[in-house]
Formats: structure tokens, sequence, C-alpha cells
């Protein structure tokens, strides 16, 4: 199960360097962690949940990048703390008391 874990990290951490013009840059990940533990939360755990989770956010991430490129009069850092905003928002707001699974954080052994 680590292995597993370890490949998909592996490829995640591929992914996001070539999205990234092919080759790796300080802090490229952009607070993108966090927006994960969100999403997690956000989709109560579950696939579907988390699907739609990350559809909002990747909706908040696409419209903050025509804004930046839209001629819009607002400086950029305002404009690119739109996503974090919004799951701070959705965190905060709409999220309420939220409960991970029981096996949250415990290894899985075979027996």
């Amino acid at each position: 199960e680590f292995r597993r874990v370890l490949f998909r990290s592996g490829l995640a951490g591929a992914f996001l360097s070539l999205e990234a013009v092919g080759s790796f840059e300080r802090a490229m990940t952009n607070g993108r962690g966090f927006v994960a533990l969100a999403v997690m939360i956000f989709g109560k755990w579950t696939p579907l949940g988390s699907l739609g989770a990350a559809l909002l956010f990747g909706l908040a991430t696409a419209i903050q990048t025509q804004l930046q490129f839209g001629g819009i009069n607002i400086p950029h850092q305002f404009i690119g703390m739109l996503p974090y905003l919004l799951t701070i928002i959705v965190l905060a707001g709409f999220v309420g008391r939220s409960r991970p699974p029981a096996a949250d954080g415990i290894p899985y052994e075979k027996e």
C-alpha cells in the first residue's frame, strides 16, 4: 500500500512539474495542498463529493486565470487570491460540522 502511495505521489509531482513548462520552480504548488484538503472536507470524504468540490475549485482557478488576462484593472495579487478566498469561505460557511472517516490516519495492515 505504501508503494502505491509513493507511486501516485510521484506521478502527481511529475505532472505538476510538466504542467509548469517542464521545469521545477520554487513554490510551484501555490497552496494546492491546502485546496486539496478543502476538497476532501467539502466533498465529505466521498469520491463523488470530492469530484464536485474539485470541479468547483478548478472553476475558481480557471476564472482567476481568465480575469488576470482579461484586462480588468485590479492588481493581479487580488485576483490571484480568489480561489483561496473561495476555499476559506466554503469551509467556514457551508461545510458545518464535518466528520472524517473513523479509520483516517490509521495505517492499513493486512492480516
